[in-house]
């Protein structure tokens, strides 16, 4: 889970997502406790989000 200002700004640095609650966990986060996993469900495994910019590379 995401704590959002009231500008509703998107998270700054790297976000992680929860594999089980799919909910969004930033680094900030997860370095507050000596262990990684989900705050909400504890669950361990996160995966490594992915910004929503595609990027488009020209084959050759």
């Amino acid at each position: 889970m995401i704590m959002e200002s009231s500008d509703n700004k998107p998270p700054v640095g790297i976000v992680y997502e929860c594999i089980s609650c799919s909910s969004k966990v930033t680094l900030e986060q997860l370095s507050i406790t000596p262990e990684v996993k989900c705050p909400i469900c504890g669950y361990r495994v996160l995966k490594k989000a992915r910004a929503p910019i595609v990027k488009h590379v020209k084959a050759r």
